[in-house]
């Protein structure tokens, strides 16, 4: 990570009057929002806040504010010191609306393909996912790692709890790795590439998980802001899209932002990029986003939430599967983009 627009200083928690609200105060003249984000490697949404179209498309005062996983975003947004958050698992998501926190998805990042999954150390004499039985994996408990892990053991009908679980962030995992604390890791990029520069084997990516059960990055904000704020939020989506159809349209200058952005070389960025299967404003109300009308409940966004939160209950993250995530999926900030 580096510099400039990363970490801008302390963000206060703060409320608008219109109920739980995760933004900061109304400025003189505009709004000020506070988008979370993770390092998830390169990523089109970096190329929107280097090029400020956040602030242009929601004439707003925008901060950011770095997050090394999607758990430990979770207090911020449940305090409302965030009006965004961006770069999220899903099981982190469900987990909180599980507890009855009113979040909603509102720009569905893109897919994991390459960038995330299983590596393990080749000493380990681990070769297939039924090795990880009685290994030591680190993981980000609670985060995408917690599903992937239940959904490649249960297909390996391999028991959960026989896998040795250390919970710690990505950055710790790489240090863990070179000191032989761990056995295998399940994370994403930037660290997953790098455990695999290292000489780790990988087992398993996420594109081996189902459409409808997968690894997605989203966007969520507070459902009740969101429905107070439709212009903000459509401001919102609008930069997201537009930082996406730079990368399509002009590759080579939005890696470069990209890599700037995070702080490594452009072909790391390349690769780190490749990994994703990324969606456009568009895709948000198609059947592999959103979908819309009588389709976002067969959309693979909103099957997806149904099926993280069936394994989270199996593993004992949540109590019960909520009965519907229709306040969870909001295609409707995207459909202008749509045509």
């Amino acid at each position: 990570m580096n510099k400039r627009s990363w970490m801008r200083g302390a963000l206060a928690a703060c409320t608008l009057a219109a109920g739980l609200v995760p933004v900061a105060a109304m400025a003189a003249d505009k709004p000020e929002v506070i988008i979370g984000y993770e390092n998830n490697g390169a990523d089109p949404y970096m190329v929107s806040m280097a090029r400020h179209l956040f602030e242009k498309t929601m004439g707003a005062d925008v901060q950011y504010k770095l997050f090394s996983s999607g758990p430990a975003a979770m207090s911020a947004l449940a305090s409302n010191s965030l009006t965004f958050m961006c770069g999220l698992g899903v099981p982190p998501l469900v987990t909180a609306i599980a507890q009855g926190l009113p979040m909603t998805i509102v720009y569905n990042q893109e897919r994991y393909t390459t960038a995330a999954g299983i590596v393990v150390k080749p000493a380990s004499g681990i070769s297939s996912v039924a090795g990880l039985k009685g290994k030591k994996i680190a993981i980000v408990a609670g985060s995408q790692s917690s599903f992937e892990l239940a959904t490649f053991l249960a297909e390996a009908h391999v028991a959960y709890d026989s896998v040795t679980q250390i919970n710690m962030a990505p950055p710790q995992m790489r240090t863990s790795w070179v000191t032989g604390a761990i056995d295998a890791a399940i994370v994403w990029d930037p660290v997953f590439s790098a455990l695999q520069a290292a000489g780790g084997k990988v087992l398993k990516t996420d594109g081996d998980l189902p459409r409808t059960a997968s690894s997605y990055n989203v966007c969520i904000a507070d459902s009740k802001w969101a429905a107070a704020n439709p212009a903000l939020v459509r401001g919102f989506v609008a930069a997201m899209d537009e930082g996406y159809q730079i990368t399509r349209k002009d590759p080579d200058k939005a890696l470069a932002d990209m890599a700037r952005e995070t702080g490594v070389t452009v072909p790391v960025a390349r690769k780190e990029l490749a990994g994703y299967e990324l969606f456009s404003g568009a895709d948000q109300v198609s059947p592999k986003g959103m979908g819309q009308g009588a389709g976002v409940t067969t959309s693979a966004t909103y099957m997806t939430l149904v099926n993280t939160a069936k394994v989270l209950q199996q593993i004992g993250r949540i109590q019960q599967v909520p009965a519907s995530f229709a306040d969870n999926v909001a295609p409707q900030y995207s459909e202008h983009l749509a045509h």
